[in-house]
Protein backbone atom coordinates (compact mmCIF):
# COMPACT_ATOMS: atom_id res chain seq x y z
CA UNK A 1 0.00 0.00 0.00
CA UNK A 2 3.08 2.26 0.33
CA UNK A 3 2.38 3.10 -3.64
CA UNK A 4 -1.01 5.01 -2.75
CA UNK A 5 -1.06 8.45 -1.19
CA UNK A 6 -1.92 8.84 2.37
CA UNK A 7 -5.64 9.38 1.63
CA UNK A 8 -6.46 6.70 -0.07
CA UNK A 9 -4.54 4.43 2.31
CA UNK A 10 -6.91 6.33 5.12
CA UNK A 11 -9.84 5.45 3.08
CA UNK A 12 -9.16 1.84 2.68
CA UNK A 13 -8.91 1.28 6.18
CA UNK A 14 -12.62 3.34 6.76
CA UNK A 15 -13.89 0.51 4.56
CA UNK A 16 -11.98 -2.37 5.41
CA UNK A 17 -12.16 -1.66 9.19
CA UNK A 18 -15.71 -1.28 9.26
CA UNK A 19 -16.32 -4.68 6.55
CA UNK A 20 -14.63 -6.93 9.47
CA UNK A 21 -16.47 -5.95 12.07
CA UNK A 22 -19.85 -6.77 9.82
CA UNK A 23 -18.23 -10.01 10.05
CA UNK A 24 -17.51 -10.72 13.64
CA UNK A 25 -20.76 -12.07 15.15
CA UNK A 26 -19.43 -15.24 12.56
CA UNK A 27 -16.45 -15.51 14.69
CA UNK A 28 -16.61 -18.52 17.46
CA UNK A 29 -17.04 -17.17 20.68
CA UNK A 30 -17.56 -13.76 19.94
CA UNK A 31 -19.82 -11.66 22.06
CA UNK A 32 -22.28 -10.91 18.88
CA UNK A 33 -24.61 -12.67 17.87
CA UNK A 34 -26.10 -12.90 14.26
CA UNK A 35 -29.19 -10.61 13.89
CA UNK A 36 -32.78 -11.67 15.16
CA UNK A 37 -30.40 -14.63 16.74
CA UNK A 38 -31.04 -16.33 12.99
CA UNK A 39 -29.58 -19.56 12.15
CA UNK A 40 -27.93 -20.74 8.90
CA UNK A 41 -25.67 -23.34 7.52
CA UNK A 42 -22.34 -23.03 6.74
CA UNK A 43 -22.60 -25.39 3.71
CA UNK A 44 -25.09 -22.82 2.14
CA UNK A 45 -23.10 -19.96 2.57
CA UNK A 46 -19.97 -22.62 0.96
CA UNK A 47 -22.09 -23.11 -1.71
CA UNK A 48 -22.77 -19.45 -2.53
CA UNK A 49 -19.34 -18.33 -2.28
CA UNK A 50 -18.37 -21.05 -4.33
CA UNK A 51 -21.08 -19.78 -6.94
CA UNK A 52 -20.38 -16.29 -6.70
CA UNK A 53 -16.06 -16.51 -6.56
CA UNK A 54 -16.81 -19.16 -10.05
CA UNK A 55 -19.05 -17.17 -11.84
CA UNK A 56 -16.67 -13.96 -11.62
CA UNK A 57 -14.00 -15.97 -12.76
CA UNK A 58 -15.36 -17.48 -15.41
CA UNK A 59 -16.41 -13.53 -16.58
CA UNK A 60 -12.87 -12.26 -15.91
CA UNK A 61 -11.41 -15.19 -18.25
CA UNK A 62 -13.66 -14.50 -21.31
CA UNK A 63 -13.00 -10.72 -21.44
CA UNK A 64 -10.50 -8.01 -20.20
CA UNK A 65 -13.74 -5.99 -19.78
CA UNK A 66 -15.33 -6.78 -17.05
CA UNK A 67 -18.25 -4.35 -16.28
CA UNK A 68 -17.89 -3.89 -12.97
CA UNK A 69 -15.05 -4.01 -10.69
CA UNK A 70 -16.06 -6.93 -7.97
CA UNK A 71 -19.51 -7.31 -9.02
CA UNK A 72 -20.96 -9.04 -12.44
CA UNK A 73 -22.69 -11.32 -10.82
CA UNK A 74 -24.52 -9.55 -8.05
CA UNK A 75 -27.52 -11.87 -8.24
CA UNK A 76 -25.89 -13.97 -6.05
CA UNK A 77 -24.74 -11.57 -3.65
CA UNK A 78 -27.91 -10.79 -3.11
CA UNK A 79 -29.67 -14.09 -3.24
CA UNK A 80 -27.50 -14.56 0.19
CA UNK A 81 -29.11 -11.45 1.45
CA UNK A 82 -32.22 -12.86 1.12
CA UNK A 83 -31.44 -15.93 2.32
CA UNK A 84 -28.87 -15.74 5.57
CA UNK A 85 -28.59 -13.42 8.36
CA UNK A 86 -26.60 -10.80 7.16
CA UNK A 87 -23.18 -11.24 8.58
CA UNK A 88 -23.48 -14.79 6.34
CA UNK A 89 -24.39 -12.61 3.32
CA UNK A 90 -21.41 -10.59 3.78
CA UNK A 91 -19.31 -13.66 4.25
CA UNK A 92 -20.56 -14.73 0.54
CA UNK A 93 -18.49 -11.90 -1.38
CA UNK A 94 -15.24 -12.36 0.62
CA UNK A 95 -13.23 -15.17 -0.82
CA UNK A 96 -14.23 -14.69 -4.47
CA UNK A 97 -12.87 -10.72 -3.74
CA UNK A 98 -9.98 -11.56 -2.11
CA UNK A 99 -8.95 -14.24 -4.83
CA UNK A 100 -9.64 -13.20 -7.53
CA UNK A 101 -6.90 -11.70 -9.89
CA UNK A 102 -5.81 -8.07 -10.23
CA UNK A 103 -5.20 -6.31 -13.32
CA UNK A 104 -3.74 -2.94 -11.68
CA UNK A 105 -1.53 -2.72 -8.58
CA UNK A 106 -0.72 -2.54 -5.68
CA UNK A 107 -2.88 -5.90 -5.44
CA UNK A 108 -3.17 -6.11 -1.79
CA UNK A 109 -4.88 -2.42 -1.45
CA UNK A 110 -7.46 -3.45 -4.48
CA UNK A 111 -8.25 -6.61 -3.25
CA UNK A 112 -8.91 -4.99 0.43
CA UNK A 113 -11.05 -2.22 -1.56
CA UNK A 114 -12.77 -4.65 -3.23
CA UNK A 115 -13.96 -6.83 -0.62
CA UNK A 116 -14.53 -4.29 1.72
CA UNK A 117 -17.26 -2.31 -0.48
CA UNK A 118 -19.17 -5.62 -1.15
CA UNK A 119 -18.96 -7.13 2.22
CA UNK A 120 -20.61 -3.57 3.42
CA UNK A 121 -23.18 -3.67 0.73
CA UNK A 122 -24.61 -6.78 1.00
CA UNK A 123 -24.22 -6.60 4.85
CA UNK A 124 -26.45 -3.55 4.81
CA UNK A 125 -28.88 -4.97 2.16
CA UNK A 126 -29.29 -7.96 4.74
CA UNK A 127 -30.04 -6.32 7.44
CA UNK A 128 -32.73 -3.66 5.61
CA UNK A 129 -34.34 -6.89 4.40
CA UNK A 130 -34.24 -8.40 7.91
CA UNK A 131 -36.07 -5.33 9.23
CA UNK A 132 -38.82 -5.25 6.69
CA UNK A 133 -39.79 -8.81 7.12
CA UNK A 134 -38.25 -9.89 3.98
CA UNK A 135 -36.58 -13.27 5.56
CA UNK A 136 -40.47 -14.28 6.43
CA UNK A 137 -41.61 -13.04 3.06
CA UNK A 138 -38.96 -15.52 1.45
CA UNK A 139 -39.64 -18.79 3.85
CA UNK A 140 -43.00 -18.39 2.94
CA UNK A 141 -42.48 -18.25 -0.84
CA UNK A 142 -44.63 -14.89 -0.23
CA UNK A 143 -44.09 -13.32 -3.76
CA UNK A 144 -46.17 -10.16 -3.57
CA UNK A 145 -44.14 -9.58 0.17
CA UNK A 146 -40.56 -10.36 -1.19
CA UNK A 147 -40.64 -8.08 -4.00
CA UNK A 148 -40.99 -5.30 -2.02
CA UNK A 149 -38.81 -6.28 0.78
CA UNK A 150 -36.36 -7.40 -1.76
CA UNK A 151 -36.54 -3.63 -3.50
CA UNK A 152 -35.77 -1.86 -0.09
CA UNK A 153 -32.58 -4.03 0.05
CA UNK A 154 -31.72 -3.71 -3.22
CA UNK A 155 -31.76 0.29 -2.99
CA UNK A 156 -29.70 0.15 0.07
CA UNK A 157 -27.59 -2.07 -1.91
CA UNK A 158 -26.81 0.26 -4.53
CA UNK A 159 -27.03 3.29 -1.95
CA UNK A 160 -23.68 2.06 -0.29
CA UNK A 161 -21.72 0.77 -3.36
CA UNK A 162 -22.66 4.50 -4.87
CA UNK A 163 -21.38 6.27 -1.99
CA UNK A 164 -18.29 3.91 -1.49
CA UNK A 165 -17.41 4.49 -5.20
CA UNK A 166 -17.66 8.41 -4.98
CA UNK A 167 -15.69 8.57 -1.69
CA UNK A 168 -12.53 7.57 -3.34
CA UNK A 169 -10.23 10.47 -2.74
CA UNK A 170 -7.57 10.14 -5.36
CA UNK A 171 -7.05 10.48 -8.88
CA UNK A 172 -5.24 6.97 -8.94
CA UNK A 173 -7.98 5.76 -6.10
CA UNK A 174 -8.32 2.26 -4.97
CA UNK A 175 -11.22 1.28 -7.96
CA UNK A 176 -9.48 2.54 -11.14
CA UNK A 177 -11.99 4.64 -13.16
CA UNK A 178 -14.04 4.91 -10.53
CA UNK A 179 -13.74 8.22 -9.29
CA UNK A 180 -16.38 10.82 -9.42
CA UNK A 181 -16.71 14.15 -8.32
CA UNK A 182 -18.89 14.50 -4.78
CA UNK A 183 -21.46 16.90 -6.64
CA UNK A 184 -24.63 15.92 -9.07
CA UNK A 185 -22.52 13.09 -10.15
CA UNK A 186 -23.39 10.99 -7.01
CA UNK A 187 -27.17 11.07 -8.19
CA UNK A 188 -26.13 10.44 -11.82
CA UNK A 189 -23.91 7.27 -10.85
CA UNK A 190 -26.58 6.33 -8.63
CA UNK A 191 -28.86 6.23 -11.07
CA UNK A 192 -27.05 5.00 -13.52
CA UNK A 193 -26.56 1.78 -11.65
CA UNK A 194 -30.21 1.38 -9.93
CA UNK A 195 -31.46 -0.18 -13.06
CA UNK A 196 -28.80 -3.08 -13.56
CA UNK A 197 -28.64 -3.77 -10.00
CA UNK A 198 -32.33 -3.88 -10.08
CA UNK A 199 -32.85 -6.51 -12.39
CA UNK A 200 -29.54 -8.59 -11.03
CA UNK A 201 -32.06 -8.63 -7.48
CA UNK A 202 -34.72 -9.92 -9.44
CA UNK A 203 -32.80 -12.34 -10.32
CA UNK A 204 -30.81 -13.22 -7.05
CA UNK A 205 -35.11 -12.98 -5.52
CA UNK A 206 -35.94 -15.64 -7.49
CA UNK A 207 -32.79 -17.40 -6.95
CA UNK A 208 -33.94 -17.01 -3.16
CA UNK A 209 -37.27 -18.14 -3.54
CA UNK A 210 -36.67 -21.24 -5.76
CA UNK A 211 -34.03 -22.43 -2.92
CA UNK A 212 -36.70 -22.40 -0.07
CA UNK A 213 -39.21 -24.03 -2.12
CA UNK A 214 -39.44 -27.79 -2.32
CA UNK A 215 -37.11 -28.20 -5.43
CA UNK A 216 -34.17 -26.38 -3.11
CA UNK A 217 -30.51 -25.50 -4.40
CA UNK A 218 -30.49 -27.30 -7.17
CA UNK A 219 -33.36 -25.36 -9.04
CA UNK A 220 -32.23 -22.15 -7.71
CA UNK A 221 -29.12 -22.49 -9.97
CA UNK A 222 -31.22 -22.48 -13.08
CA UNK A 223 -31.39 -18.71 -12.59
CA UNK A 224 -27.67 -18.35 -12.98
CA UNK A 225 -27.56 -19.20 -16.96
CA UNK A 226 -30.04 -17.01 -18.23
CA UNK A 227 -27.97 -14.57 -16.18
CA UNK A 228 -24.53 -15.46 -17.78
CA UNK A 229 -26.22 -15.19 -21.39
CA UNK A 230 -27.12 -11.23 -20.27
CA UNK A 231 -23.28 -10.89 -18.55
CA UNK A 232 -22.05 -12.24 -22.26
CA UNK A 233 -24.66 -9.05 -23.83
CA UNK A 234 -23.35 -6.59 -21.52
CA UNK A 235 -19.62 -7.66 -22.42
CA UNK A 236 -20.18 -7.69 -25.99
CA UNK A 237 -21.51 -3.67 -25.31
CA UNK A 238 -18.49 -2.86 -23.40
CA UNK A 239 -16.18 -4.13 -26.40
CA UNK A 240 -18.26 -2.48 -28.80
CA UNK A 241 -18.21 0.48 -27.06
CA UNK A 242 -14.23 0.28 -26.07
CA UNK A 243 -13.75 -0.19 -30.05
CA UNK A 244 -15.50 2.70 -30.80
CA UNK A 245 -13.47 5.32 -28.31
CA UNK A 246 -10.41 3.46 -30.03
CA UNK A 247 -11.33 4.64 -33.50
CA UNK A 248 -12.11 8.14 -32.36
CA UNK A 249 -8.73 8.40 -29.93
CA UNK A 250 -7.03 7.09 -32.99
CA UNK A 251 -8.44 10.05 -35.40
CA UNK A 252 -7.64 12.30 -32.96
CA UNK A 253 -4.43 11.51 -32.09
CA UNK A 254 -3.44 11.89 -35.92
CA UNK A 255 -4.80 15.57 -35.79
CA UNK A 256 -3.00 16.32 -32.73
CA UNK A 257 0.47 15.23 -34.59
CA UNK A 258 -0.60 17.05 -38.00
CA UNK A 259 -1.67 19.93 -36.20
CA UNK A 260 0.36 20.09 -33.02
CA UNK A 261 -0.50 24.08 -31.92
CA UNK A 262 -4.03 23.23 -31.32
CA UNK A 263 -2.99 19.64 -29.28
CA UNK A 264 -5.73 18.68 -26.46
CA UNK A 265 -8.36 21.61 -28.45
CA UNK A 266 -10.24 18.44 -30.06
CA UNK A 267 -10.85 16.76 -26.18
CA UNK A 268 -11.87 20.11 -24.97
CA UNK A 269 -14.55 21.01 -27.65
CA UNK A 270 -15.47 17.37 -26.88
CA UNK A 271 -15.98 18.38 -23.35
CA UNK A 272 -17.84 21.75 -24.13
CA UNK A 273 -20.53 20.33 -25.99
CA UNK A 274 -21.38 17.84 -23.53
CA UNK A 275 -21.80 20.24 -20.75
CA UNK A 276 -24.21 22.44 -23.60
CA UNK A 277 -26.20 19.21 -24.27
CA UNK A 278 -26.37 18.13 -20.58
CA UNK A 279 -27.90 21.79 -19.83
CA UNK A 280 -30.48 21.41 -22.55
CA UNK A 281 -31.66 18.01 -20.85
CA UNK A 282 -30.57 15.61 -23.64
CA UNK A 283 -30.40 11.89 -22.98
CA UNK A 284 -26.63 10.45 -21.79
CA UNK A 285 -26.76 9.22 -25.34
CA UNK A 286 -26.87 11.99 -27.28
CA UNK A 287 -24.64 13.70 -24.67
CA UNK A 288 -22.22 11.42 -25.94
CA UNK A 289 -22.87 11.37 -29.13
CA UNK A 290 -21.97 15.19 -29.17
CA UNK A 291 -19.15 14.89 -27.00
CA UNK A 292 -17.76 12.60 -30.42
CA UNK A 293 -19.11 15.43 -32.58
CA UNK A 294 -16.72 17.94 -30.29
CA UNK A 295 -13.87 15.74 -30.15
CA UNK A 296 -13.58 15.10 -34.00
CA UNK A 297 -14.99 18.23 -35.28
CA UNK A 298 -11.75 18.83 -36.66
CA UNK A 299 -10.70 15.83 -38.54
CA UNK A 300 -11.05 17.28 -41.80
CA UNK A 301 -7.69 18.67 -41.16
CA UNK A 302 -6.12 15.05 -42.06
CA UNK A 303 -6.74 15.94 -45.82
CA UNK A 304 -5.35 19.94 -45.66
CA UNK A 305 -1.81 19.95 -46.77
CA UNK A 306 0.92 20.47 -43.33
CA UNK A 307 2.85 23.33 -45.29
CA UNK A 308 -0.80 25.00 -44.78
CA UNK A 309 -1.00 24.22 -41.66
CA UNK A 310 2.17 25.52 -40.31
CA UNK A 311 2.49 28.34 -42.85
CA UNK A 312 4.37 31.30 -41.41
CA UNK A 313 1.74 34.41 -42.32
CA UNK A 314 -1.51 35.44 -43.84
CA UNK A 315 -3.05 32.97 -46.08
CA UNK A 316 -3.20 33.53 -49.39
CA UNK A 317 -6.91 33.38 -50.89
CA UNK A 318 -6.71 30.15 -52.49
CA UNK A 319 -4.60 28.53 -49.67
CA UNK A 320 -8.08 29.56 -47.02
CA UNK A 321 -10.51 27.84 -49.99
CA UNK A 322 -8.09 25.01 -49.56
CA UNK A 323 -8.54 24.97 -45.76
CA UNK A 324 -12.02 25.79 -45.34
CA UNK A 325 -12.73 22.33 -47.55
CA UNK A 326 -11.77 21.00 -44.21
CA UNK A 327 -15.41 20.12 -42.76
CA UNK A 328 -16.01 18.33 -46.11
CA UNK A 329 -12.92 16.17 -45.84
CA UNK A 330 -13.56 15.42 -42.03
CA UNK A 331 -17.55 14.53 -43.26
CA UNK A 332 -16.18 11.67 -45.74
CA UNK A 333 -13.72 10.36 -43.44
CA UNK A 334 -16.23 9.60 -40.92
CA UNK A 335 -19.65 9.60 -42.76
CA UNK A 336 -19.13 5.32 -43.21
CA UNK A 337 -19.03 5.37 -39.48
CA UNK A 338 -22.42 4.54 -38.42
CA UNK A 339 -22.22 4.42 -34.27
CA UNK A 340 -21.47 8.50 -34.87
CA UNK A 341 -24.94 9.35 -35.68
CA UNK A 342 -25.36 13.23 -35.82
CA UNK A 343 -21.86 13.69 -34.90
CA UNK A 344 -21.26 13.85 -38.61
CA UNK A 345 -23.39 16.21 -39.84
CA UNK A 346 -21.61 18.42 -36.75
CA UNK A 347 -18.58 17.74 -38.48
CA UNK A 348 -19.63 19.01 -41.95
CA UNK A 349 -21.72 22.15 -40.58
CA UNK A 350 -19.82 23.45 -37.49
CA UNK A 351 -18.65 26.62 -39.17
CA UNK A 352 -22.35 27.53 -40.48
CA UNK A 353 -23.89 30.35 -39.35
CA UNK A 354 -26.89 31.70 -38.42
CA UNK A 355 -26.38 34.27 -40.51
CA UNK A 356 -26.13 31.91 -43.50
CA UNK A 357 -23.12 33.11 -44.10
CA UNK A 358 -20.63 30.55 -42.89
CA UNK A 359 -19.10 27.46 -44.77
CA UNK A 360 -19.38 24.97 -46.30
CA UNK A 361 -22.77 25.44 -47.88
CA UNK A 362 -23.70 28.66 -45.72
CA UNK A 363 -26.93 27.27 -44.39
CA UNK A 364 -28.92 29.38 -42.06
CA UNK A 365 -31.21 29.46 -38.86
CA UNK A 366 -33.02 25.59 -38.64
CA UNK A 367 -31.36 24.28 -41.60
CA UNK A 368 -28.19 23.95 -39.84
CA UNK A 369 -28.59 20.75 -37.74
CA UNK A 370 -28.69 21.20 -33.84
CA UNK A 371 -25.82 18.97 -33.19
CA UNK A 372 -23.88 21.31 -35.44
CA UNK A 373 -24.95 24.28 -33.25
CA UNK A 374 -23.72 22.92 -30.27
CA UNK A 375 -20.20 22.38 -31.53
CA UNK A 376 -19.80 25.90 -32.92
CA UNK A 377 -20.40 27.50 -29.65
CA UNK A 378 -18.08 24.92 -27.97
CA UNK A 379 -15.53 25.44 -30.54
CA UNK A 380 -14.99 29.08 -30.71
CA UNK A 381 -15.46 28.93 -26.81
CA UNK A 382 -12.52 26.87 -26.87
CA UNK A 383 -10.39 28.84 -29.58
CA UNK A 384 -11.08 31.88 -27.41
CA UNK A 385 -9.86 30.56 -23.95
CA UNK A 386 -7.03 29.02 -24.81
CA UNK A 387 -3.21 30.46 -25.95
CA UNK A 388 -2.95 30.34 -29.72
CA UNK A 389 0.46 31.52 -31.96
CA UNK A 390 -2.06 34.70 -32.84
CA UNK A 391 -3.57 35.44 -29.79
CA UNK A 392 -3.24 35.10 -25.94
CA UNK A 393 -6.05 33.57 -24.08
CA UNK A 394 -8.95 35.34 -23.38
CA UNK A 395 -10.69 35.60 -19.90
CA UNK A 396 -14.13 32.91 -19.37
CA UNK A 397 -15.94 36.01 -19.01
CA UNK A 398 -14.26 38.05 -21.60
CA UNK A 399 -14.95 34.85 -24.23
CA UNK A 400 -18.87 34.34 -23.07
CA UNK A 401 -19.80 37.96 -23.23
CA UNK A 402 -18.28 37.78 -26.98
CA UNK A 403 -20.69 34.67 -27.77
CA UNK A 404 -23.46 36.84 -26.42
CA UNK A 405 -22.73 39.36 -28.30
CA UNK A 406 -22.34 37.01 -31.48
CA UNK A 407 -25.60 35.35 -30.80
CA UNK A 408 -28.12 35.38 -32.73
CA UNK A 409 -25.79 36.04 -35.93
CA UNK A 410 -22.67 33.95 -36.04
CA UNK A 411 -24.41 31.44 -32.99
CA UNK A 412 -27.26 29.76 -32.12
CA UNK A 413 -28.43 32.28 -29.26
CA UNK A 414 -29.96 28.98 -27.25
CA UNK A 415 -26.45 27.37 -27.25
CA UNK A 416 -24.70 30.03 -25.98
CA UNK A 417 -27.17 30.73 -23.15
CA UNK A 418 -26.68 26.59 -22.19
CA UNK A 419 -22.75 27.17 -22.30
CA UNK A 420 -23.11 30.08 -19.77
CA UNK A 421 -25.48 28.31 -17.19
CA UNK A 422 -22.83 25.28 -17.27
CA UNK A 423 -19.61 27.00 -16.93
CA UNK A 424 -21.98 29.52 -14.28
CA UNK A 425 -22.27 26.10 -12.14
CA UNK A 426 -18.85 24.24 -13.35
CA UNK A 427 -16.61 26.69 -14.03
CA UNK A 428 -14.08 25.67 -16.58
CA UNK A 429 -10.42 25.22 -16.87
CA UNK A 430 -8.57 24.78 -20.28
CA UNK A 431 -4.95 24.04 -20.62
CA UNK A 432 -2.79 25.67 -22.57
CA UNK A 433 -2.87 24.33 -25.72
CA UNK A 434 0.14 26.92 -27.60
CA UNK A 435 3.96 26.43 -26.67
CA UNK A 436 4.91 29.84 -25.24
CA UNK A 437 8.31 29.29 -25.03
CA UNK A 438 9.03 29.52 -29.02
CA UNK A 439 12.01 31.32 -30.35
CA UNK A 440 10.75 35.19 -31.27
CA UNK A 441 9.67 35.57 -34.99
CA UNK A 442 8.25 32.58 -34.93
CA UNK A 443 4.57 33.41 -36.09
CA UNK A 444 3.06 30.75 -37.39
CA UNK A 445 -0.48 30.37 -37.21
CA UNK A 446 -2.94 27.42 -36.22
CA UNK A 447 -6.59 28.74 -36.25
CA UNK A 448 -8.78 28.87 -39.70
CA UNK A 449 -10.92 32.48 -38.45
CA UNK A 450 -13.65 32.14 -41.13
CA UNK A 451 -17.12 33.33 -40.56
CA UNK A 452 -18.25 30.86 -37.30
CA UNK A 453 -14.94 32.22 -36.01
CA UNK A 454 -16.61 35.76 -33.41
CA UNK A 455 -13.47 37.51 -33.75
CA UNK A 456 -10.06 37.49 -35.79
CA UNK A 457 -7.32 38.55 -34.05
CA UNK A 458 -4.86 38.34 -36.62
CA UNK A 459 -5.76 38.38 -40.97
CA UNK A 460 -4.92 35.27 -42.33
CA UNK A 461 -5.01 33.43 -39.03
CA UNK A 462 -6.82 29.81 -38.62
CA UNK A 463 -7.97 27.60 -36.38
Amino acid sequence: MEALPARARAYAACVTVPAMLCLLPLVPGSPVSPPGGARFSWWAVALLAALYAGCEHLARSRSAAAPHPGGSFHPVLLAGAFLLPPPAAALVALPGALLLPLEHRPHPARRLWRAGRLVLAVWAAGRVHLAVGGRDAVADCDVPGALGTAGAAVLVFCLVLTLLDCGVPAPGGLPRGRRVPASAAWWRLFLRSLAPITVHGLAGLMMALLWRSPYGPVAALLVLPPMGVSWWAFAQYHRERAAHQATIRALVQAVDIKDGYTRGHSERVGRASMMIARELGMDDERVEVLRFAGILHDVGKLGVPTRLLTKDGPLTPEERRVIELHPEYGHEMVRGISFLGEARAAVLHHHERLDGTGYPYGLSGGQIPESARVVAVADAFDAMTSNRSYSRARPVPAALEELRRCAGAHFDPRMVAALVRAIGRAGWHPAVTADDSRPAGDTRSTAVPGPAEPVADRPGARR
